[in-house]
């Protein structure tokens, strides 16, 4: 296959294209740094600065990504603009383009957050469930959505992936997490009560390569397994992962003084679960969350 990515250079694009190009697909990556592609996501990868740049050849699927990181620094107005305009305005773009075409790619798998849902409290959130409550993060996933399924009415299966906290050893937030736990600083954040909705990283490109290639596939998918856990709990789990302990709490009201709005994204949570994934047959990898990082800790 023909693949398009987009946000090829992040963490799950970056993991997508090694795993596709393994198996003998062809990259094309539209990108800000078209002249690295081949560096981060290998070297069959195709680096474009514009989508012109691939004329009419023939793309059998895209995959949407690109979007600046949520949760890297406080939601200032400029900020925010920044976070809508990688995702919602490139996701226009993107579908003005698959318009123009001749030939439709079969799929567009998209990006999207179990933010979409707001914090969810107590909630069990399945793909049927309504967004819960109303804040940025669940305001800018809905409009990504939106943009995206507007590919439906050219003809394409249209896929949101609803992606949950990505355990990986090469970047993400765990990454983050890593040192200060490691200084015996780690603990749960706030009252450690709100949930985490993970996902191992081979489980997501995984599910990410199911949805493309399983056609009755469409609409939302909550990409996480299919147990989260609270807060304390990943905490007290990471801890004896790396062996140190785990219960320094980071106060509420510090967050909400030093990251203002952005402290939401921390201190909400959802119990998101996988359903329409496990009805379509998808099987995970990692369902146990120490499972998951042990496999991962010795490259934390």
């Amino acid at each position: 296959m023909h693949i398009l990515l987009t946000g090829g250079t992040g963490l799950i694009g970056r993991q997508l294209c090694h795993h596709w190009l393994a198996q003998g697909h062809r990259l094309s990556v539209w990108s800000r740094r078209p002249d690295r592609v081949s560096e981060l996501c290998g070297a069959g990868a195709r680096g474009i600065a514009t989508l012109e740049e691939l004329g009419q050849e023939p793309i059998d699927a895209v995959i949407n990504l690109a979007g600046a990181p949520i949760a890297e620094r406080p939601w200032t107005r400029k900020r925010k603009a920044l976070l809508w305009s990688s995702r919602i305005t490139l996701t226009e773009t993107l579908v003005t383009w698959l318009g123009t075409r001749e030939q439709k790619p079969s799929v567009l798998v998209s990006g999207s957050a179990v933010g979409w849902y707001g914090d969810g409290g107590e909630r069990e959130l399945t793909e049927e469930s309504p967004p819960v409550s109303e804040d940025f993060a669940s305001h800018l996933c809905i409009a990504w959505e939106e943009t995206a399924q507007r590919a439906q009415a050219l003809g394409i299966r249209v896929v949101l992936v609803r992606t949950g906290l990505v355990l990986a050893a090469e970047g993400g937030f765990l990454s983050r997490l890593v040192l200060p736990f490691k200084l015996a600083l780690g603990g749960p954040i706030g009252n450690g009560r709100q949930w985490m909705p993970w996902v191992h990283i081979k489980d997501q490109i995984a599910l990410i390569d199911f949805l493309v290639h399983e056609n009755a596939a469409s609409g939302p998918y909550n990409a996480c397994a299919p147990q989260p856990v609270r807060n304390a709990e990943f905490a007290k789990t990471l801890g004896r992962v790396l062996h140190r302990p785990a219960f320094i709490p980071v106060p509420a009201f510090v967050l909400r003084v030093g990251l203002g709005e952005l402290s939401q994204l921390l201190l909400g949570g959802q119990r998101a679960a996988p359903a329409k994934l496990l009805a379509a047959g998808f099987t995970f990898q990692f369902t146990d969350l120490r499972a998951a990082l042990d496999d991962l800790s010795t490259r934390l």
